[in-house]
């Protein structure tokens, strides 16, 4: 018998809520919500954080109109994982920049529980390996008075082979050639990761993981802020996740927001 056409050859990596509950912790009592196909999984959370319970996760296969830090519009066809996590923290505004940073970590840690892949972070919130970006991480904080009532931790991640729009094959990366495990195996490993990482923020335990991963210290940098290039050297990451460098001999703190940072 001949093989399928690649074509008509069909994806055997099916998400499936009932494949990752199963491999969650006895007391996650989050919601998990796996879709075919969405426009965009933050939006999906945004519509139910007033009532979802903590660890509430949407899951999709693929995503039609993604979003990114800053807006930016984030590729996201069939086959990676693309998820937003509701968190409720009580959080004061100040710990929300430490979110993305400890998601940063809990990420790059599920991969490397699950693989030899060793991936980088590009402060502020993106994962690379071998210099390309995989992995791309958003947070929407969600408040009625002076602290933050819940968070939309959004994550979307190129998992395997994929062909990338032409102004993306320069930057863009998969994060396996070859899956060593499936896509809910990761899933279930980034979600358990998340829950530990973010339990205790203001004690920012994440923070020198986050600094041995970092793809950007001792680097020559240059970013844009409030629409003016810096060339600047990368030297390290302060405790509440931002950047030092140092420019022109004077040493300075970037936080994140308004920065897009380039490894020279």
């Amino acid at each position: 018998m001949k093989n399928a056409p690649a074509s008509e050859k069909k994806n055997t990596d099916i998400l499936s809520a009932d494949a990752i509950k199963s491999l969650l912790p006895a007391d996650f009592s989050g919601d998990l919500i796996v879709l075919e196909v969405t426009e965009s999984t933050n939006l999906d959370a945004a519509k139910i954080v007033k009532t979802a319970p903590h660890g509430t996760t949407i899951l999709a296969d693929a995503q039609t109109a993604g979003r990114g830090r800053l807006g930016r519009s984030f590729f996201a066809p069939s086959g990676g994982i693309y998820m937003s996590m509701i968190l409720r923290l009580n959080l004061a505004f100040s710990d929300a920049v430490l979110i993305t940073t400890a998601a940063s970590v809990a990420v790059c840690k599920a991969v490397e529980a699950v693989s030899s892949v060793r991936p980088q972070i590009k402060w502020v919130n993106d994962i690379l390996v071998d210099g390309k970006k995989v992995c791309g991480i958003s947070c929407e904080a969600v408040s009625a008075g002076e602290t933050i009532d819940a968070v939309i931790l959004g994550i979307g991640i190129n998992f395997s082979a994929q062909e990338f729009p032409k102004e993306l094959q320069d930057t863009a990366g998969v994060l396996f050639s070859k899956p060593p495990v499936s896509r809910n195996v990761l899933t279930a490993e980034i979600l358990k990761n998340l829950l530990e990482e973010t339990k205790d923020l203001a004690s920012r335990k994440f923070i020198e993981d986050y600094r041995m991963r970092s793809a950007v210290i001792g680097k020559p940098i240059r970013y844009l802020e409030a629409g003016v290039r810096h060339d600047a050297e990368a030297t390290g990451i302060d405790e509440n996740g931002g950047l030092v460098v140092l420019e022109n001999g004077i040493s300075k703190t970037l936080v994140s927001g308004e920065v897009t940072l380039r490894i020279k």
